[in-house]
């Protein structure tokens, strides 16, 4: 599922509040019908990729991949099995590994801190605008990577972006978002070609928008 919207509309917080990072002022939170509401963060079974990424530029990458299960306490031999399964499922070589993060680019960055969330096995991964700070190239290579990855491993995603391209070409579904309010849910297919309000038409593509002219000529 992937949160769209412009800036300042309310995305990054409601993943925050999804993740437990932030509580909402009403309401709850529910994960299969449960509330989790007054669940701490590190009790929700929740992964987390930061726009930053977040790493932790001192430790090699084996490290930060690690880092995780560490703090479960696994063994060492559970823990070596883990991270490297992981990092053959996204790609990264035993030769990265062993590398100090600050030496990797950016899109080799943000596969580590993917890894890093996805070797503990959450229930729910969270993704706030991940590609963002890539090039153009490199964010449609990993956009189809993330796809691939996310069908592979089957685990629920909520995407955040701003990018209408990012979230058609990903989602299942699509939850648009206009300051604070939520305007419409669908298929890519329905919010393209049903939109809900004025606002998702012009959102989602000015192509959508029939002026007066425009119906005349048809």
């Amino acid at each position: 599922v992937s949160i769209l919207g412009p800036s300042g509309c309310g995305k990054t917080t409601t993943l925050r509040m999804i993740a437990g990072f932030e509580h909402p002022e009403d309401g709850d939170v529910l994960f299969d019908g449960q509330s989790v509401g007054q669940v701490p963060v590190n009790k929700r079974n929740i992964g987390m990729v930061f726009q930053s990424y977040a790493l932790f530029p001192t430790m090699s990458v084996y490290d930060n991949i690690a880092f995780g299960l560490r703090v479960q306490k696994l063994s060492k031999d559970e823990i070596d099995k883990k991270v490297r399964a992981v990092a053959a499922k996204i790609k990264i070589t035993d030769e990265q590994l062993k590398k100090n993060v600050a030496a990797l680019s950016g899109g080799q960055q943000q596969r580590v801190a993917l890894a890093r969330a996805i070797v503990l096995e959450p229930k729910i991964l969270c993704l706030d605008e991940p590609l963002s700070n890539l090039d153009a190239k490199l964010r449609i290579d990993l956009r189809d990577e993330l796809k691939r990855l996310q069908k592979e491993i089957g685990i629920t995603t909520i995407y955040v972006t701003h990018d209408q391209e990012e979230a058609l070409t990903l989602s299942d579904r699509i939850a648009v978002f206009n300051e604070g309010f939520l305007e419409q849910v669908g298929t890519p297919y329905e919010i393209y070609n049903h939109s809900a309000s004025e606002f998702v038409c012009n959102f989602i593509g000015d192509i959508n928008r029939l002026n007066s002219a425009a119906i005349r000529a048809v």
